[in-house]
């Protein structure tokens, strides 16, 4: 995922969280909102009782990269927040992968 294509700023996520609608799986929860870009933009975000920083950053880095294999599915001009549950913790990657592959397809019909 490039520089660009991240939101950092706690108020993107605070106002998209707070103001937008969201689609529920067993692992994932997305939220998204319309923006003036030519590109998608994403936000991770995780629970600290999630466990110890190490599960944390695995699990990040895992749906990154989920996110980049399948890109051509998100629409461009959004703003998404896709937030890890914890039953992510325990799941092989490709189980993560079928998860929010499926969770995106969804939010796009």
């Amino acid at each position: 995922m490039k520089r660009y294509e991240m939101i950092k700023s706690k108020k993107d996520f605070t106002f998209i969280i707070n103001n937008q609608k969201f689609r529920k799986s067993d692992f994932f929860v997305i939220y998204k909102q319309k923006a003036n870009i030519n590109y998608p933009q994403f936000g991770i975000a995780i629970s600290k009782s999630f466990g110890k920083a190490v599960d944390r950053n695995k699990i990040k880095r895992q749906t990154r990269n989920i996110i980049d294999n399948n890109k051509y599915l998100f629409k461009n001009g959004y703003k998404y927040i896709i937030m890890i549950r914890k039953a992510a913790n325990d799941v092989s990657y490709q189980e993560l992968s079928e998860n929010l592959v499926s969770l995106v397809i969804k939010e796009i019909k």
